[in-house]
């Protein structure tokens, strides 16, 4: 995936920190496959999970990874540029494809407009001159009530012969088959050739086999069934009682420990329990015996091997390992025929098999390779497919659709965002939906599949990110609760209520309304007033605690000296040098208070009246500045690239989500411009008289300031002052 050398001129624009080609021509999307792949905005996408057409995205997925890359779309181009005669059409994303855009000058565009024109004279509709997918599937509908359909696969149907409708029945039963037009079960020409090819090499094994040795005659197969089943556990027998002869002291060891022949609560053993236990009590170099003492789980079918091989065994109440090699010898030629059987061919197909060849039978496998049945399917196929509108050519009609209606879509949505910018009209197709939470709409949704993996990639996109499950009931469909999972970026207002376990709703694109709880929260600068108030709020809450802290442990002592002097009332005295002590101590830090805030004050009235708000301005550059310039900097490295990397994307650039774009990705709830307010909240107490005694309190606390200035001299201070600026600014004027 190298850049091209090309001459074409391309047009790019600035946004969102990256430059982003423009394609608004069908020139500019014609030479699409001469774009340098790093001025693609994605690279590859997942091709599935996200808002776009399910069958244009299985299309291009023509490899079956679950992904689309940059060669796929350029194919997807390629092939839509070589049938239509200019791409300018599908800039509109219209749902009819207009018959005269087809370009009959190629082989594929003819057959392309005779398919279509076949389509809609099947529905009646020979005078239209588009076509659209709801004609497609009304065709599609209507073929379904014939047999021949254009698909080349029969059905078993009415329509044709019981001997056929048998042969089709042996054919999906043993090799599986497919959907044909109308849904029903069918096969094809594939098939049935595997089929025949199947049953021809069953034949010749079949032939071999009965042409090996069996030394049981009838029973051979069976027994040969049943040494396979009991093969591990016999030998584990013999293994056993020969390292009992080896070492005497380890027999008790070979056996079952009382501990496994314990019941269970029902009172039963499992019988995978009892399947690991030994064959038999084992005891050295004593053979098997058949008639008594075997696990109950092995014993049915050592009792019918016993009774099979009897006429090998020289006592037919035991087993030795003698015997037991004997018989596996006997059976060897058997046993290497029947591993030798062949597999069935390999076909294409959706429908799985229901049983194997040896089900059918030799009588009924030579009936089917004798007869013609496979010629008469084959002539009844090919007339199915040169119907004017075969199966194949449907598909080429349908993809020519749904290419046209939405591959300039996915283009905004990979070569270029221009879906995510374009805030008025449109939204990008990785947007799941909105989430309304805390009077806030975020509208940048991705659906999740693993939270924990998710989080991260997506951490470094340094957005607020809320993680939700969501949950909705679909009554008609099934009534069950059907869950998801999204992430949404909070990217303007405050983040003082949003906790996790907080409940909002969610509406995804398709209007379904969805209970949405926030599970889990990567925190990150939301906004600039978020920064300048969140230091105020910290310091808040700071005081806050302390102060519930304080009074929890004054609360607590309180109780305790109270519980004390119930149980010890003659030891609880009053301590009279104590409380002098305690009260000192507060007023030594009342006093200290006092000139400190004394100091503050005289420091404060010696400055000029212009510095107050500079001295202010100060604090609050002291508080609020760390914070705000921390937060600057953070939104200004707000990114989606990270975001959507996290759901498997892979993006170039970081594509930046500036303070613009954040305050437009998520809306805070505002009154609309006509609407009218009332002030009055009758639920709320009416509280004049407190305003009231406020207003008189600040003007005596104005007049006493103004008294204590006055005597102080500060009052007559500051009035020179600005006595004397306001006569140098006369004299200023005077001269100029």
């Amino acid at each position: 995936m190298t850049g091209n050398i090309t001459k074409y001129h391309w047009k790019f624009k600035r946004v969102g920190g990256i430059d982003q080609v423009i394609l608004n021509s069908a020139e500019d999307i014609a030479h699409l496959d001469e774009l340098d792949p790093k001025l693609w905005v994605a690279l590859s996408c997942p091709a599935s999970g996200f808002d776009f057409d399910d069958k244009t995205l299985a299309l291009l997925d023509e490899d079956k990874d679950d992904r689309i890359r940059i060669p796929e779309v350029i194919d997807a181009v390629k092939w839509l540029k070589a049938r239509l005669k200019r791409l300018d059409s599908i800039i509109d994303c219209a749902e009819e494809l207009p018959l005269a855009a087809i370009n009959t000058e190629i082989d594929d565009g003819k057959t392309l407009l005779i398919t279509a024109q076949a389509i809609l004279a099947n529905i009646n509709k020979s005078d239209k001159t588009t076509i659209c997918l709801s004609d497609l599937n009304a065709s599609t509908l209507l073929n379904s009530s014939n047999l021949y359909n254009g698909d080349g696969i029969i059905p078993i149907t009415n329509k044709i012969s019981q001997e056929l409708q048998d042969f089709i029945k042996d054919t999906l039963n043993v090799m599986g088959g497919v959907k044909d037009a109308s849904g029903l079960d069918g096969v094809n020409c594939q098939i049935t050739q595997g089929f025949k090819h199947s049953l021809q090499e069953w034949i010749l094994w079949h032939d071999s086999v009965g042409s090996t040795t069996t030394p049981l005659g009838e029973d051979t197969a069976e027994a040969w069934q049943l040494v396979q089943d009991v093969k591990d556990k016999v030998n584990d027998y013999f293994l056993r009682i020969e390292l009992a002869s080896y070492a005497p002291q380890a027999q008790n060891a070979l056996n079952v420990d009382e501990k496994y022949i314990v019941p269970s609560d029902n009172g039963l053993l499992s019988d995978a329990t009892l399947a690991e236990l030994p064959l038999s009590k084992v005891i050295a170099d004593r053979p098997l015996i058949l008639d008594s003492g075997l696990n109950p789980i092995w014993r049915d079918k050592i009792t019918r091997l016993a009774h099979l091989i009897k006429p090998f065994l020289a006592n037919e109440n035991q087993l030795t390992r003698d015997d037991w090699l004997h018989v596996q010898k006997l059976l060897s030629p058997y046993a290497l025929a029947v591993t030798s059987k062949p597999a069935l061919a390999n076909v294409d197909i959706t429908i799985q098999p229901k049983m194997t060849i040896d089900k059918l039978g030799e009588a009924r496998i030579k009936e089917i390779l004798n007869s013609d049945l496979f010629e008469q399917f084959e002539n009844l196929a090919e007339k199915d497919s040169k119907t004017p509108a075969a199966a194949a050519d449907v598909a080429d009609v349908e993809k020519l659709i749904i290419y046209h209606r939405h591959l300039y879509r996915l283009l905004m949505n990979f070569v270029t965002f221009e879906d995510f910018f374009d805030l008025d009209t449109r939204r990008a197709a990785f947007q799941a939906g909105r989430l309304f939470i805390d009077g806030r709409c975020c509208s940048l949704c991705i659906p999740v599949n693993d939270i924990s993996k998710h989080t991260v990639l997506a951490n470094y996109s340094e957005l607020f990110l809320l993680y939700c499950e969501c949950t909705r009931k679909n009554p008609p469909v099934t009534g069950n609760q059907e869950k998801k999972t999204i992430v949404a970026a909070m990217t303007a207002g405050d983040a003082d209520f949003l906790l996790e376990g907080r409940n909002g709703v969610f509406i995804d694109n398709e209007g379904h309304d969805w209970d949405a709880k926030v599970v889990k929260i990567i925190s990150k600068p939301i906004s600039i007033s978020q920064a300048i108030w969140d230091p105020y709020k910290r310091i808040g809450r700071f005081i806050t605690d302390q102060i519930n802290k304080w009074a929890s442990s004054k609360d607590s002592a309180l109780m305790d000296s109270a519980n004390k002097a119930v149980q010890t009332p003659e030891t609880q005295k009053f301590d009279l040098s104590k409380s002098m002590g305690i009260f000192a101590a507060i007023g030594l830090a009342l006093g200290a208070l006092g000139t400190a805030l004394a100091s503050i004050a005289s420091s404060l009235f010696q400055l000029k009246w212009w510095q107050f708000p500079l001295v202010f301005l100060g604090i609050f550059l002291v508080i609020s500045g760390p914070s705000v310039v921390l937060a600057w900097i953070k939104l200004r490295q707000r990114t989606l690239g990270p975001l959507l990397e996290a759901s498997g994307w892979a993006i170039n650039g970081q594509v930046k989500i500036n303070l613009f774009l954040g305050g437009q990705l998520t809306s805070k709830a505002e009154l609309p411009p006509n609407a009218s307010r009332t002030y009055i909240d009758p639920m709320r107490k009416k509280v004049y008289k407190y305003w009231i005694v406020f207003f008189i309190a600040l003007a005596i606390g104005i007049i006493v300031s103004g008294v204590w200035l006055w005597h102080s001299g500060h009052l007559q201070q500051i009035i020179p002052d600005f006595s004397n600026e306001q006569t140098h600014l006369s004299q200023s004027t005077a001269n100029s």
